[in-house]
């Protein structure tokens, strides 16, 4: 697997604003459902995923950059350590860059509580476990109508993640007890879960309305038409009627997040090709009206 850091193009000195932002621009450029012709999206998605997760969390960053673990998380067998007691408690030596706090740690995540055990150098200290960052990319459609996400973790386990309607990029989710574990009884920490919107380019948002840009044939524009149109809840017919201009908006009611609606914006575009027709047509046309469309300009 490649260097976490190459893969999100960040220093090794990036703080976690940057780790974020970079994480989020190239998910959004590499999501599979924004490259559904590209066969190896999902591959780079998933080593982009990857590298944010463990860069991410402070304690693997940390032990990645000491060369304890390599980029996947697994264990860099170390050479041998040596270790001193020392009154009142047992620790490595410096030289191996364990702490109290690190055995603590090993030993709580290897064998639960039981790990904790007094002759292990344990203090009985009650401390609540930590909150853990993970980080879930859901489509625009997910996000604006609300779905549930299943979050593989590291360590095997799975996390069903309720994505509530109308979430927006960026924003945090809590679920409450399934970060680390506590320790002698203490609760478990949180999971704090970021989700980034992936982009879809029929819709963009606008608070809780959604704005759709659908193109027509002039002579769409000119004479009406019925349209299908794509909304987060499914494809809907809509009348365009006679004599619209681009940026005439057609409101459907009720189709937007929440209780926000769909604005369909028109966009007219021209023939691609020549026209003598139509050209001849309009060096003898003359519109009623004097109306000039660039007086408001």
């Amino acid at each position: 697997m490649k260097d976490p850091y190459e893969t999100l193009g960040v220093a090794r000195t990036a703080d976690e604003a940057a780790i974020r932002a970079a994480y989020r621009k190239l998910a959004k450029k590499h999501h599979p459902d924004v490259n559904p012709d590209t066969p190896d999206a999902a591959v780079r998605f998933g080593e982009i995923s990857a590298a944010n997760e463990l860069l991410s969390d402070k304690d693997k960053r940390a032990r990645f950059d000491r060369g304890e673990i390599d980029a996947e998380g697994h264990e860099i067998h170390q050479q041998r350590q040596y270790y001193r007691d020392t009154p009142g408690q047992e620790r490595y030596d410096p030289a191996g860059g364990f702490s109290q706090e690190d055995l603590e740690s090993f030993f709580s995540q290897q064998f639960g509580q039981a790990g904790r055990r007094s002759d292990w150098g344990a203090t009985g200290r009650v401390r609540p476990g930590r909150d853990m960052q993970y980080s879930l990319t859901v489509s625009f459609v997910d996000a604006a109508g609300g779905t549930t996400r299943r979050l593989s973790l590291p360590d095997g386990k799975t996390l069903d993640v309720r994505i509530p309607p109308g979430t927006e990029d960026g924003h945090v989710l809590r679920l409450r007890g399934q970060g680390g574990p506590g320790f002698n009884g203490a609760p478990a920490g949180d999971a704090l879960i970021e989700i980034t919107v992936a982009p879809d380019p029929r819709f963009h948002r606008d608070g809780d309305d959604i704005i759709t840009d659908i193109p027509v044939s002039l002579k769409e524009a000119v004479l009406g038409t019925s349209l299908e149109v794509p909304t987060i809840h499914g494809p809907v017919k809509v009348s365009v009627p006679a004599g619209s201009g681009t940026g005439t908006r057609l409101r459907l009611r009720g189709k937007g997040i929440r209780h926000g609606h769909q604005f369909v914006q028109l966009q007219v575009v021209l023939p691609p090709g020549d026209e003598p027709e139509l050209a001849e047509f309009l060096k003898t046309w003359t519109p009623k009206g004097t109306v000039n469309p660039r007086e408001t300009v």
